[in-house]
């Protein structure tokens, strides 16, 4: 499974993103794809995740801000991020094909990208 991530940047307070995440190696429709992302120190963390039927979960932190959607067409999924704050800060990861179940996701560690740096500054 090979995730490549694109679209990272800097960007003011307040400002918007979009990454995307093409995927191959993998059905894409049949699968779990996630975004995760990890601040300078700090552990990875699971920013969002959409399943294979569309249903989504947030973390809370970026809930009414972020969006996750998918193209099965495509094979691509996306993050949006909207009125992004400093916090936001991190490099953002792609996951594909991960477990879920009982309502949470579980990465498949041999299936990230490289990973898109996403910078919150003034």
């Amino acid at each position: 499974v090979q995730p490549v991530e694109s679209g990272g940047g800097l960007v003011q307070p307040g400002g918007s993103l979009r990454l995307s995440c093409v995927v191959s190696g993998i059905i894409f429709r049949d699968n779990a794809m996630a975004w995760y992302r990890q601040a300078p120190e700090k552990q990875r963390e699971l920013v969002a995740f959409i399943i294979s039927s569309g249903r989504r979960n947030y973390a809370d932190s970026v809930k009414g801000r972020f969006t996750i959607s998918r193209d099965n067409a495509a094979s691509t999924v996306y993050l949006r991020m909207n009125d992004l704050k400093p916090e936001d800060t991190g490099v953002y990861y792609c996951n594909a094909g991960g477990q879920y179940w009982n309502g949470n996701y579980n990465p498949d560690f041999g299936s990230w990208g490289q990973g898109a740096q996403v910078t919150v500054s003034s």
